[in-house]
């Protein structure tokens, strides 16, 4: 396995400098943004990066230093003005760059450890790969058993203890069987890098080590703890994941995933409903030709039970896919068993109880079937929320980046399904931007790894604005 993902030495005279550190400074009013810094310019960006503005300014950008603002900015009120930026922002790019390189072949490392959802062996030996690279950045981890793969707990220790914390969720497992790198061998072409799992998302998991790592070469720790989740079954649903992301939701302040963006890099703002059921139809074997008056076929009563459900969701806010269907043992035998797995969609909470409430009461048609509905696994919708403070702050860091970013709702569910119902401040979306998940032409822009990571490193960095109406912490 390749090296974690490092950071270039730092600068000379870091290391002599140990008491050289960021200068606190007091929140602003409304929230933990800070004011820009005095005599700043205005009209250098739009007024809604006045408060990353002020957290970005950096007190000593030629050591590497992460300062949040000079002692002189803390006594100047943030009031709709601008502010230019002149050395963090380029210094958290310029580090970025150099360290994309690293982060395209941890990716790419990353992705030639198959890690097919329940394949534990293959998933826990890939949760010791992550775990050693984010170690590396400083992280403590440890692993928590899962029955099909142990998932990953990681946190960074925050400047400000005091603070809630930060949680970021993320998953190692992936759709694609082993041996699919056999027929699809990781590679790079064109500025793209494609292979199972680059996307979806491996790329997300290298993209925070190395916004980490990035931290870490500067000498600096994230404003607040955070606190990362790994799941090994994010991709049936996080049966047994879910709960360790419900744990770590209690006490805290924001929620960020790390799947892809939009393909055109836009943050995942809401999230449809999904709920994997599993229909199992018990019918009578008999012979087909000399006995089938004795029989009751489980395929024919499925088949009829799937034209039904099909009509359950047609409802509005509803989708169906009849994702896998088995059943019956040959053509001479009347089918004693058959199955069906449904993935279902919601567009609201409503329409996700209204139908699972529709298929839990389903009967058979037939004399002598029975019809039993399983629900695999669930995760709630997501709605969008209004105004969403915390993609105005993350938008604002990126126009001081010098990246223009924005949000969207997105079509499939993950497990910021799960905190984004719950009203927690909630983005999606910050893995590695690229498109084809679950498909062969999956891939990831490296053009796009600096930017991300150079993000990833602000947002980590710099306070949070107030999120939510009661005062965080």
């Amino acid at each position: 396995m390749s090296p974690q993902v490092v950071g270039p030495p730092a600068a000379q005279g870091a290391a002599a400098e140990p008491d050289r550190a960021p200068v606190a400074v007091p929140a602003a009013a409304g929230g933990e943004a800070l004011a820009p810094a005095a005599g700043s310019t205005a009209g250098h960006a739009n007024s809604s990066t006045t408060a990353a503005a002020g957290a970005l300014t950096s007190g000593n950008t030629a050591s590497g230093t992460i300062a949040s603002a000079s002692a002189a900015s803390a006594s100047t009120a943030a009031s709709g003005t601008t502010a230019a930026l002149p050395g963090l922002p380029q210094a958290l790019s310029a580090r970025a760059r150099t360290l994309a390189g690293a982060v395209r072949r941890r990716c790419a490392d990353l992705a030639r450890i198959e890690s097919p959802s329940g394949d534990a062996p293959r998933l826990d030996a890939l949760a010791e790969e992550l775990a050693a690279g984010f170690r590396a950045t400083g992280a403590t981890a440890r692993r928590e058993p899962g029955p099909a793969g142990d998932h990953l707990v990681i946190e960074w220790e925050g400047r400000d203890e005091t603070l809630p914390h930060l949680l970021i969720v993320g998953h190692h497992d992936t759709v694609w069987p082993v041996g699919t790198l056999a027929d699809w061998p990781v590679a790079e072409q064109d500025g793209r890098l494609t292979g199972p799992g680059v996307v979806d998302m491996k790329g997300g998991l290298a993209v925070l080590e190395g916004a980490l790592a990035l931290l870490a070469d500067l000498g600096e720790r994230p404003h607040r703890t955070v606190r990362l989740v790994v799941v090994s079954d994010e991709e049936v649903g996080s049966p047994d994941g879910r709960r360790l992301v419900e744990r770590q939701l209690r006490g805290a302040a924001a929620v960020l995933g790390l799947e892809p963006p939009h393909p055109d890099g836009r943050l995942k703002t809401a999230r449809r409903g999904s709920t994997r059921v599993r229909l199992t139809v018990t019918g009578r074997e008999a012979h087909a030709g000399n006995d089938a008056h004795d029989g009751v076929s489980a395929v024919d009563e499925l088949v009829d039970q799937l034209v039904l459900v099909r009509g359950l969701a047609g409802q509005p806010g509803t989708e169906l896919n009849a994702g896998r269907i088995s059943g019956g043992s040959r053509a001479n035998v009347v089918a004693g068993r058959a199955e069906a797995e449904l993935g279902l969609r919601f567009s609201t909470a409503e329409a996700q109880r209204r139908t699972l409430d529709n298929l839990a009461r389903l009967t058979a048609l037939r004399p002598g079937a029975r019809v039993r509905t399983e629900v695999l696994s669930s995760r709630p919708a997501w709605p969008e929320r209004t105004g969403n403070p915390l993609l105005r702050h993350v938008r604002s860091l990126a126009a001081v980046l010098g990246q223009q970013l924005d949000g969207a709702p997105a079509g499939g569910a993950g497990d910021t399904n799960l905190p984004g119902s719950r009203g927690l401040p909630t983005l999606d979306g910050f893995g590695a931007v690229g498109a084809g998940a679950h498909a062969r032409h999956e891939y990831i822009r490296l053009d796009q790894l600096a930017p991300r990571i150079a993000l990833l490193a602000a947002l980590l960095a710099v306070p949070l604005p107030r999120l939510r109406n009661r005062g965080e912490g």
